[in-house]
């Protein structure tokens, strides 16, 4: 198979374009640049200062990639107003790192991909968090059809089901009231989820979310918890009571609980600890990998996204 051809549609999205794919598509920086310029450009470039396309490419055999703009008499390059902005590091190694990152299920710590890509964890961390930025998709349709909403809480250690005593004391309070960092989302049957973390669980933080992502025409169920109440004046509402049942028919919160697992695989498995400040980034991961779940692109979806946001 040609590297540079479309790859066979498949349901394990893992294989649209693993690592030694990345590796011989894309063997040098001159490669991932003219990439790079022709998603972002599709042979029309044009400066990212002023728009102007009387532009030229700069002749300097020592700046891969150089344009001047006759306009705003400006230097710059295809990475110029992205994710790849002033890095001082190789693009394969980019582009490895984004294969690594998109294809980890469990999500990757910095720890890891420096491992993988031989880098420094703080060069890593930064790597990481710059594809994550481009993971963020702020302008998505809102969700419609049948939406599931709930929450979860991150932090802490699993529970173990062990004897205790003064020395092993019992883990943290799970659940609404616990000090974990609370997160609310919401689901699209067959569709997209949005999530993110919340000071509050309350019923303004929750019809806020909601009122934000889910379509006023749309089937919204959830548990009986008491924040959500709001929503039957907006929206057609059920509610499942999960110390009854866990489904009826098609009232259930299966779905978004599958994801919320998800997100705390990658909590437990590789993070162990992640900031307030920093949570968003990984949640926005989270979706995003679920969100593109069905695609036979993966990678080449998120170049796009990553120079043309």
């Amino acid at each position: 198979m040609r590297a540079d051809i479309q790859f066979s549609h498949t349901k394990n999205r893992e294989i649209d374009m693993n690592l030694v794919q990345v590796f011989h598509r894309f063997p040098t920086q001159e490669a991932c640049i003219e990439h790079l310029e022709k998603v972002r450009w599709n042979d029309n470039p044009s400066c990212p200062l002023c728009q102007s396309e009387n532009v030229a490419r700069k002749a300097d055999g020592e700046r891969i990639g150089r344009w001047n703009c006759h306009e705003c008499k400006s230097s710059f390059n295809v990475l110029s107003g992205t994710i790849f902005q002033q890095t001082r590091q190789p693009l394969q190694k980019w582009f490895l790192g984004i294969s690594l990152i998109l294809n980890a299920k469990k999500s990757l710590s910095a720890h890891q991909l420096a491992r993988d890509l031989d880098l420094t964890v703080p060069t890593a961390w930064r790597m990481a968090h710059q594809i994550r930025k481009a993971m963020n998709d702020s302008d998505a349709e809102m969700l419609s059809g049948i939406v599931e909403a709930d929450e979860a809480y991150i932090g802490g250690k699993p529970r173990k089901h062990n004897h205790r005593d003064k020395n092993n004391p019992p883990p943290a309070k799970r659940g609404r009231g616990t000090r974990k960092l609370p997160i609310i989302g919401a689901v699209e049957r067959g569709g997209r989820v949005v999530a993110k973390p919340s000071i509050s669980v309350n019923m303004s933080a929750l019809t806020d979310f909601l009122s934000r992502n889910v379509e006023p025409e749309a089937l919204l169920i959830t548990d009986e918890y008491g924040g959500y109440n709001a929503m039957h004046k907006r929206m057609r509402h059920a509610t499942i009571d999960h110390s009854v049942r866990y489904a009826d028919g098609i009232v259930h919160t299966n779905t978004i609980e599958g994801f919320w697992s998800n997100l705390k695989r990658a909590w437990y498995g590789q993070h162990h600890h992640y900031s307030r400040k920093f949570a968003p980034a990984y949640v926005i991961e989270a979706c995003y990998k679920y969100n593109i779940r069905k695609s036979t692109d993966a990678f080449g979806s998120f170049l796009r996204s990553a120079v043309l946001a």
